[in-house]
């Protein structure tokens, strides 16, 4: 009977671990709503991913130093977004805080999937995404198919 309950308990452990998305791919999820909202060039909407993002990387722990430094650039970078008074002004916080994305994603296994690195020539900036294909967040329709692919991490 013990045996029993603890294979129980054991499975319905596992079962809730993977049912549940990991928070830390919570957040590259939100980096990737604010992406698209600059891709949409949905201002809006993006300052309401951003200000998601702020709320996520505050309840993001880690241990590592360098991690520790990334969360709180990021942090500092979404809440710039999400605060920001024009697309512009978002678009230009969004590189830095792609920067420190990309690092702390080399740091800590943000996803499963694959997470693809691009780089925009016109602007000398990088952006992360889950597709493998160029959206430029940067330019949105006026540019939208302009960068290419850098780097994967799987």
């Amino acid at each position: 009977m013990k045996n029993i309950i603890t294979t129980a308990l054991a499975t319905l452990i596992l079962m809730i671990g993977f049912s549940q998305p990991q928070k830390d791919e919570a957040i590259l999820t939100t980096y990737y709503a604010v992406k698209d909202a600059l891709v949409k060039g949905d201002d809006k909407l993006a300052a309401t991913s951003a200000s998601e993002l702020v709320k996520q990387m505050e309840a993001f722990t880690t241990s590592d130093k360098k991690a520790q430094q990334l969360k709180d650039k990021i942090k500092a970078d979404a809440s710039k977004i999400a605060s920001a008074s024009s697309l512009t002004a978002q678009r230009e916080a969004f590189t830095p805080m792609s920067v420190n994305f990309f690092e702390l994603a080399k740091l800590v296994d943000l996803s499963s999937s694959p997470v693809y690195q691009f780089y925009c020539p016109m602007k000398k900036a990088i952006w992360l995404s889950s597709e493998n294909s160029v959206k430029n967040p940067y330019y949105g329709k006026q540019m939208l198919t302009c960068g290419s692919l850098q780097e994967t991490l799987k």
